[in-house]
């Protein structure tokens, strides 16, 4: 039997007890299972903080039908991709395809072929896991191995949603490798690499709430988003980071401090509509720019208004 910490899950909606049970005991040898017993439950436990792996979906029930359960996950991104498979009494042509249309991966009938179900069930299991890793891998920087821009917009955009909703601050700190053209000149590429990785390392290691987010914005430029945090622990954490990269000693012969350091623009602002993330990420580069000028090797940082002029500290 498979570790239940590795199993992937499966949520059954269905009205019908006996029909719930016949499922349940047989793919219960390999995933585990979630049962629903309506349309509006099974909406709940897909928007939970643990959605299903696959879906199971009868189309007949008593409150809001399958299709329309189908329609409403297709409408979120947090549901949107997740398989469903409907279970049906139904074989007309024009309801297979009805449901197929709106987004169903497959068919299972009633009565019950167990085997075909569980043949069924496995494949596209297997397919969702290939989607999920194409999908990390596409969020992933491929020489830092730590999140990408993509994945660092995507994370801007709904925590900024998110912090509006609750009415909380959030940071950007931007983070610059001082003087390392020269390093790449003088060094090599392949040096030059290894450089990236050991301070995307550095950064990520300052980070400790799962909510923060460290991501290579681009050459030797990265950044680090941190929702819901004040000013003064975003100044701990950004200094912290200048500090982890300054103690590790990478040498370079050719920079001003004889050795690779970071510059460092952080901007916090509380999240509002009146604002938006742009003009945020926007103030963290100016502020990296005012440390570059600075003479780098140092943090910059301002709680953010309309005006940009209100604590600007370094």
């Amino acid at each position: 039997m498979t570790p239940d910490v590795n199993r992937q899950t499966i949520l059954i909606v269905d009205d019908e007890p006996i029909n719930i049970s016949v499922l349940a005991q047989s793919l219960a040898l390999h995933y585990r299972v979630k049962i629903a017993t309506s349309g509006e439950k099974a909406l709940t436990i897909v928007n939970s903080g643990e959605p299903p792996d696959l879906v199971l979906l009868d189309i007949q029930m008593p409150d809001i039908d399958g299709y329309e359960v189908l329609i409403k996950m297709r409408q979120q991104d947090e549901t949107k991709s997740i398989p469903v498979i409907f279970i049906t009494a139904k074989d007309a042509a024009e309801d297979e395809a009805k449901g197929l249309d709106l987004g169903a991966m497959d068919y299972i009938t009633k009565p019950f072929n167990l085997p075909v179900v569980n043949a069924r069930v496995r494949n596209q299991l297997a397919l969702k896991q290939k989607a999920d890793l194409l999908e990390r891998l596409a969020l992933i920087d491929g020489l830092t191995e730590i999140p990408n821009r993509r994945h660092y917009d995507n994370r801007l955009a709904n925590e900024w949603r998110r912090c509006i909703d609750e009415g909380q601050n959030i940071a950007i700190i931007m983070i610059d490798i001082d003087e390392f053209k020269s390093f790449n000149d003088h060094y090599g590429h392949a040096q030059g690499d290894l450089a990236l990785k050991q301070v995307a390392a550095l950064i990520t290691s300052q980070l400790r709430r799962s909510c923060d987010l460290a991501a290579r914005y681009g050459g030797e430029e990265f950044v680090v988003l941190l929702p819901g945090c004040t000013l003064q622990s975003a100044q701990i954490i950004a200094e912290k980071i200048r500090v982890a990269v300054f103690e590790q000693g990478i040498v370079n012969e050719y920079s001003k401090n004889r050795q690779i350091t970071v510059s460092l623009g952080l901007a916090c602002i509380q999240a509002k509509s009146a604002y938006s993330p742009e003009y945020l990420q926007t103030s963290a580069d100016n502020l990296l720019y005012q440390a570059k000028n600075s003479g780098r090797n140092q943090v910059v940082s301002a709680q953010i208004d309309s005006e940009f002029n209100a604590n600007k500290t370094k």
